[in-house]
Order: structure tokens, then sequence, then C-alpha cells
């Protein structure tokens, strides 16, 4: 049976903490445009930040869809699945907003993410929770867990941040939405607190 809860905190927290997945939904406001699904993974990429906000870190790679769905509508829910252990399924739907690099709260909420912040990072997602909600998950099967892949951060770490910012005004669907919305600023804005270390 499922359960409402008030805030992101207890066990909540701990199993939000604790998978090593969870996917993003969202969806432009036109009744025709195309909804978002995505998966993210990376250990240390999501940090709950209190009771009712979370954040996570937006990667170069793909396309730009979550970022022009929250720069038109702010609507967004984020799922976790328990594939080991007792069975749950919970969702987080709340208002979300993007932080680029040229935000001045780039510099304070940049720091969560020490572990694994590169030349890649794009975007900060906020999320402040509206309804934080479990269910089940009886048919969500067991799947175990390996290891963390490498290839995302390794491909990008060899880049600098010019070869990044570069990178990305190449890339389609990433200044705008499939549906021809605003998504990531273009040019993207150089990383003035990356070390130089961080570039090679």
């Amino acid at each position: 049976m499922g359960k409402l809860y008030e805030r992101i905190d207890g066990r909540i927290r701990t199993f939000i903490e604790e998978q090593p997945v969870f996917f993003t939904a969202t969806a432009p406001l036109a009744d025709d445009g195309h909804l978002n699904l995505s998966p993210k993974g990376r250990a240390g990429t999501l940090v709950v930040l209190d009771e009712m906000n979370l954040a996570y870190l937006d990667f170069g790679g793909s396309g730009a869809e979550t970022i022009a769905h929250l720069r038109e509508n702010g609507r967004i829910t984020l799922m976790w699945c328990a594939f080991t252990g007792p069975p749950k399924v919970l969702r987080v739907h709340g208002r979300g907003e993007p932080v680029f690099r040229d935000d001045p709260r780039w510099a304070e909420y940049i720091t969560h993410f020490k572990e694994t912040d590169g030349p890649s990072a794009r975007a900060i997602i906020l999320i402040r929770a509206q309804r934080v909600s479990d269910a089940c998950g009886f048919a969500v099967p067991f799947l175990d867990y390996r290891e963390e892949r490498t290839q995302h951060a390794e491909h990008f770490g060899r880049k600098s941040d010019e070869e990044f910012a570069a990178y990305c005004e190449k890339k389609d669907h990433v200044g705008v939405s499939l549906d021809g919305l605003p998504a990531l600023p273009l040019p993207l804005p150089p990383r003035t607190d990356l070390a130089p270390a961080a570039n090679v």
C-alpha cells in the first residue's frame, strides 16, 4: 500500500541515498510536445539538501530536454526503484530549475558534488519537493548492482573546459529541445571554479 510523506528524512532519505540509479521525467506544456524520461547514474551526482530539496549534477553527453522543460514550466518527477531488499518505488513530484555555470549560486551548490564534479558539468538541477510518495514495487525485479561505468567520466575527463564547450555547441538538441524550446545557454559559460588538474 502506498504512503504519502511530508518530507524527505529518515528512512526515505536513506533509501534515496542508497540507490545507484534514479529516473527523471519532464514534459513541455504543448500537448504535442515530447515527454522526456531519463536514467541518471554516477555515484555522488544526487544529493538531498534538506527535508524538501534535492539537487543533481547535469552532465554533457546527451540532449537537454529536462533543462528545456524546467525552463518552460518547472515540473519534474524523480523516481527510485528498489532492485534489492524490500520492494519499493519512491517518487518525488516537484518544481525544478537549472542553475547554470554563470549563476551566482553555482559556487555554493557545486561544493555538494566534490567527488563527481568535472569539466562536463553543465548545470545543477534543483528540485523542491511538492509530493513524496511510495508504492509497493512488487513487480520490480531483483537486479544486482555490480559496479559503476567509467566511460563517461573518462571520456569527458580528457577534454578541457574549452573543448567541452565546443562539443556542446556542435551537439543536436542542446541549445534547443526537440520541440524548439530554449535549453542549455550557448556558448557555454566557462568554469571559473575548476582547478587546472581537473582539465587533464
